[in-house]
Parts: C-alpha cells; structure tokens; sequence
C-alpha cells in the first residue's frame, strides 16, 4: 500500500462506527509510537492470530510472548474477508481478562512508517480495533508493542455463541480470504507450530470435527 492510497478501506466503510475514522486512528497510533518508543525505538507488533502466519510486512526478529490482561477470543464478526453481510463469519480479537501467548515482531524504525500503512490498510480498514501498546517481554526487555483489542461494546464483539452457532459459522462462512473455519486452523496450527496450546480454540474446533465425522 502507497502511503494516502485508501482504496483498501473502501470494501469496508460501510462497517464503520460514527467517530472511528481508521486514517485518524492511524495518525493518533503513530503519535502514540512516538511517545512510547523512549529507548526502544523500533516499532514492536504483537500477534496472537493470523499476524503469526502471515505477517505481510518484513521484521527484524521475532519472539514468543505474552501479554497479560488480555486474552485471544474467536468473538469478532467478519462480514468481508472471512464472510458475508448475509452468513457472517468470525475473525480474532484480544478480549479483556486473562492473557495471550503470541509473538511479538520488531520492525526496524527506517521501515516503521509503511508496516503502519500496511497494517493499518489490513487490520483497521473499518476502524474495528482498539489500537493499545501492551508489555511484551522480549531478550532486549520489556517492549511497548502495538496490539489490536477489541471492546465487549463494540457491535462486532459476537457475546456468547452456542455450539449450534459455530457449527452453523464452521459450515457455511466464507468471505474473500477463505472461510473462518480454514482461518481457525491456520491459527490452530501456527500456534501449536510456536509450542502454543490454546483450549479455547481447540474446544471450538472440536464442533468442526463433530461436523466432519456425521
């Protein structure tokens, strides 16, 4: 993505809220990097879904972490990259309470500005995400990297989905990336590949499995 090139927000302005302009949440995430990057001037991502098997940006190094407070949740909806307005799929979130094993990417400062862009153009075309710099420990210490939550208010967080629910989303979601089920065992996979259990998502895909075996 271009720097300005905002055709890569247009699939989705319909899904914004009023006041979440994603570009203005942009430029406040940039001013915040400033002011958090102290000694640590690189740019610092944490990943705890799809970032870690596809990053889509070039990285210095990378770590296994954790942060604390906030847990990995299948609990967002996708309604465009992993389904449609009509049979909605869901994508990833970092949900409030509890903590995450994930990675944590750092990107050199020369190149930080375009990994914004690019992970802006990929994670907040909608403006969907409550941007926050959360503690990762790293070899170098402890980081602020920048990490993508979500609020229980907000109208993409699903609440509380039957077991019924996600076989119907296992079976029938698909959007323009492929289908959340697909999405939740690359992300299965990626973590078990980094000596991550995740039993939340593991019960979950145990639906698919009771699906596949009927």
């Amino acid at each position: 993505m271009q720097p300005g090139d905002t055709t890569a927000y247009a699939p989705y302005a319909h899904l914004r809220q009023p006041g979440r302009d994603p570009l203005d949440m942009l430029a406040a995430a940039r001013r915040q990097w400033h002011a958090v990057a102290g000694a640590q001037p690189d740019l610092w991502v944490f990943g705890y879904a799809s970032l870690i098997w596809r990053p889509d940006f070039d990285f210095a190094e990378r770590h296994a972490t954790r942060v604390h407070g906030w847990h990995r949740a299948l609990a967002m909806w996708s309604r465009v990259n992993r389904g449609t307005p009509e049979v909605p799929g869901l994508v990833f979130a970092l949900l409030p309470g509890g903590s995450c094993q994930g990675v944590v990417f750092r990107i050199p400062r020369e190149t930080a500005e375009a990994v914004f862009d690019t992970l802006w153009a990929r994670e907040m075309p909608s403006g969907v995400y409550d941007p926050r710099w959360l503690p990762c420990a790293t070899p170098h210490g402890t980081v602020p990297a920048l990490a993508f939550t979500l609020s229980r208010r907000s109208p993409s967080h699903t609440g509380e989905l039957t077991a019924e629910q996600y076989r119907h989303i296992f079976r029938h979601a698909t959007g323009r990336y492929g289908s959340t089920l697909d999405y939740a065992r690359q992300t299965q996979g990626s973590l078990r590949s980094h000596g991550v259990t995740d039993r939340r998502l593991d019960a979950l895909l145990r639906h698919a499995e009771a699906d596949d075996a009927r």
